[in-house]
């Protein structure tokens, strides 16, 4: 039995509003909390025990996952006192593995929404002998990611910072936030402390000689760190173009929860989820976004690759484009906000008072 460690402790600040009352893990994405899809394609790829490193809103976790029982897996949950860190984070939940010294370890970021064959990497991790072995995921533009350049059997060679010029751009390989750790690599990890395992632990073991096997696989891949790319994710699981067995209906081009209210003639497009409770008015067009459980939009409201938080209001006729309404806040009608706008939880824009905003 392969075990994994989900890390789910970060703030999420590049997603506020959206993570000041929930965890960026708990925040839903298509239809269910992140963290589903998570667990569901974990637990698909044969993973029964996991262990959840937690810190920021901890409390909220348990509640919703239980025992894991629900999803076939057994799932314990750790705090961290305070944030330790990626490195620190897998030390501290060490004690609750049952693995053997030699045994396999997966470690899974808690904000990467993916298509990686994790069977594959398991798989590569034991044919290749590694102390441990990482996804690896090619991109167009490597400049805003450290590089993961490997030799001609996949062995990491080094782990390089963000690239300042093209010259230093030696390959487009990055790190993509899965792992897996021969069991005993964990424990040589500093307890206590914070500990960075991309900055410090895996520089580290390559420096005394460990063996760090990369695998690339491109399959899907999407840093979900703030509101457009989750928005982005959302849109893609309804889609189908993200897979995750975890998705509450079929994949396309709309996802409409069960207690969830749509107009007749309201026009829902490009992977636009609905949550429960949410009522959609007459000739409003949703494209490619994310309505979240209670949240009421009006007549005639235009809405594109925006999310709307838990029991928001938007006004009829308002034009939303890029935007982020936190939970409980009200956008009144005949406005038009665009370009990444915030709107903070509980806040309140009254009718036609913003005709166009930029990023701020």
């Amino acid at each position: 039995m392969t075990e994994a460690i989900l890390l789910v402790g970060g703030k999420g600040t590049r997603l506020r509003p959206l993570t000041v009352h929930t965890p960026k893990p708990m925040i839903p994405a298509a239809g269910v909390p992140f963290l589903t899809h998570l667990l569901a394609r974990a637990r698909a790829a044969g993973v029964e025990h996991i262990v959840l490193a937690t810190s920021y809103l901890a409390e909220v976790f348990e509640p919703h996952f239980g025992d894991g029982s629900e999803l076939g897996l057994h799932l314990e949950y750790v705090t961290e006192d305070e944030p330790l860190g990626t490195g620190g984070a897998i030390r501290n939940v060490a004690s609750r593995l049952r693995s053997g010294p030699d045994e396999p370890v997966l470690i899974f970021n808690g904000d990467i929404l993916t298509g990686l064959d994790i069977e594959a990497l398991v798989s590569t991790h034991g044919s290749s002998g590694a102390d441990v072995s990482l996804h690896l995921t090619r991109v167009e533009d490597p400049r805003a990611f450290g590089l993961v350049p490997t030799d001609s059997t996949g062995r990491v060679t080094a782990f390089l910072e963000k690239p300042q010029t093209p010259e230093e751009i030696v390959t487009d390989q990055i790190n993509a936030g899965a792992y897996v750790f021969r069991r005993s690599v964990i424990d040589t990890i500093p307890a206590g402390r914070p500990v960075s395992v991309e900055r410090e632990t895996f520089p580290g073991l390559l420096a005394s000689g460990a063996h760090l096997q990369g695998m690339v696989d491109s399959t899907y891949w999407l840093d979900l760190g703030t509101p457009q790319a989750f928005v982005r994710g959302s849109a893609d699981l309804v889609l189908g173009r993200a897979p995750s067995p975890a998705v509450p209906g079929r994949c396309g081009d709309r996802l409409v929860l069960p207690t969830a209210s749509v107009a007749s003639d309201a026009k829902l497009t490009g992977g636009t989820v609905v949550g429960d409770g949410a009522v959609v008015g007459e000739g409003a067009r949703i494209d490619g976004s994310a309505v979240l459980a209670g949240a009421v939009i009006g007549a005639g409201a235009v809405i594109s690759d925006s999310l709307i938080g838990a029991g928001a209001r938007i006004g009829d006729r308002t034009v939303l484009s890029g935007a982020v309404v936190g939970d409980g806040a009200t956008v009144g009608a005949d406005n038009e906000l665009q370009d990444g706008v915030r709107v903070w939880c509980g806040a309140s824009i009254p009718d036609a008072a913003i005709r166009f905003s930029s990023d701020r």
